[in-house]
């Protein structure tokens, strides 16, 4: 069997997995609750690798690898910064919104962050989350479906349009089958399968480089001397802020919909401490991996073009065909894992927190329309407004988390916040970040990162009124 055939009978297997998946879901989901929280029944691992799964894109394997193979040692630091945001989340985060969310009834992170039903700026938070959710998602979503282009296109050749037709024809397909059930089960599979490849490939590459300690050996001889430095081509005050730029990528975590929904669906305190474990491992084994792949690709292949296809260099050239299909399928799991938990929220955003502001109830079907409309605009972008995988992740990732982190961090820790500072938060958040990112880069991004996350903290805590019921 030639690799291609060998990528391609792995990848119809698994595809086709993934939409008995959907089909099984189907028939679990009978109601609003099921189809977006999945009947809050969550069990530790579904939750912990769907949640780590649906926050670690295709960033994560080829995104975090290129930055190792271009950036050298100063990659390194994006371990610390995304590890503490699991932390948070996990640690923090996790008990007080299950806690909430069951108190209040909400369904949707958006519902938390709104508050009272009956303040009169309840539908306009609500509207404006909706919108900075499904814009935001669009380029979330277009940069996955832009990996799958990369994925398919290095393993058939099939051209990059074919390629995302392909991958996003899968993705939707079993997400509007099954809802939230289908997207944590494939989630699930695919955070396995993401973890398996990200401790296989860098162990095959030691191998190649001849171990750990000749892999910094061969470093000094290979990389260049921003390579070599923990700081890149960053000395004095901005090298602290390239360091802080990229420890402030973990500050997003705490309000990213798509991950922190998990925590609201789980169906006890002993399904999160357990999930927690769980999770803290998957991801310290999955970056730590994919850094260790771009520094090895850096040492063993010196004139890669685009850094971005290093994780697929390596497996190629090192696995056999049919375990490099399996490598190819763990690129699509990061990719569906992401896309299918953004459609879902995107979809609930318009479907459930829009029509609440309007005082009417979830129509499922229009939570299906809403998918559609998404996958299609987030396709056309990744066709016709390629960008650079790592930096349009990032640029959502920072929006959403600019938007929303702040007003909830606050919100957990006990306060009530004003709806008008709510409002403002999220408006400022997601708003400047979308301005910084339109200007020069700063080091580390760090403006981009830190400025509209501060600046939404500051007018959250300014707009605390009392404290709350104790979570």
């Amino acid at each position: 069997m030639s690799r291609a055939e060998a990528i391609l009978v792995t990848l119809l297997v698994y595809m086709g997995g993934m939409l008995l998946i959907g089909v099984w879901a189907s028939r679990r989901t009978r109601n609003e609750t099921d189809f977006l929280l999945g009947g809050r029944k969550l069990g530790p691992w579904v939750a912990a690798l769907s949640a780590s799964a649906s926050s670690s894109s295709a960033w994560t394997l080829l995104g975090v690898s290129g930055a190792a193979y271009n950036w050298g040692l100063s990659a390194v630091w994006l371990f610390p910064a995304i590890f503490l945001g699991y932390l948070v989340n996990w640690v923090w985060v996790g008990p007080r919104l299950r806690k909430l969310s069951l108190k209040t009834g909400a369904i949707t992170l958006t519902e938390v962050l709104a508050g009272n039903s009956e303040d009169p700026l309840f539908p306009l938070i609500m509207k404006t989350a909706s919108v900075i959710i499904v814009v935001s998602f669009m380029f979330y979503v277009a940069s996955q479906l832009q990996a799958a282009g990369h994925a398919f296109d290095n393993s058939f050749g099939l051209g990059p349009r074919v390629s995302l037709i392909i991958g996003v024809v899968v993705v939707v397909a079993y997400t509007l089958l099954g809802g939230f059930w289908a997207v944590s089960v494939t989630d699930m599979i695919q955070g396995l399968l993401m973890v398996g490849t990200a401790v296989l490939l860098p162990i095959a590459g030691l191998v190649a480089v001849g171990g750990p300690g000749q892999l910094m050996l061969a470093l000094q001889s290979v990389g260049t001397d921003q390579q070599l430095s923990w700081t890149g081509s960053f000395d004095g005050i901005m090298a602290v802020a390239f360091v802080v730029g990229l420890l402030g990528i973990g500050a997003g975590y705490p309000g990213q919909p798509h991950v922190v929904n998990r925590f609201m669906a789980l169906r006890d305190e002993s399904a999160l401490r357990s999930g927690r474990i769980i999770a803290l491992t998957w991801c310290a084994l999955i970056y730590s991996g994919t850094l260790i792949v771009g520094l090895c690709a850096r040492v063993l292949y010196t004139t890669i073009s685009d850094g971005e296809m290093v994780f697929f260099e390596v497996a190629n050239r090192l696995l056999s065909p049919a375990v490099a299909g399996v490598v190819v399928a763990a690129v699509l799991s990061a990719i569906m894992s992401t896309a299918d938990s953004q459609l879902l929220v995107a979809a609930s955003s318009v479907s459930h927190d829009w029509r609440l502001a309007k005082g009417k109830t979830t129509d499922l079907k229009l939570s299906r329309q809403v998918m559609l409309g998404v996958s299609v605009v987030a396709t056309l972008l990744a066709l016709f407004a390629p960008e650079a995988i790592f930096s349009r992740v990032l640029f959502a990732w920072s929006a959403v988390g600019s938007a929303f982190a702040p007003p909830l961090l606050v919100r957990l820790a006990g306060y009530q916040v004003t709806a008008k500072s709510t409002l403002s938060a999220m408006t400022m958040g997601a708003g400047l970040t979308v301005v910084l990112y339109l200007m020069p880069d700063t080091p580390g991004d760090v403006a981009e990162r830190l400025l509209p996350f501060g600046l939404a903290l500051g007018i959250s805590i300014a707009g605390i009124r009392g404290r709350s019921e104790s979570l």
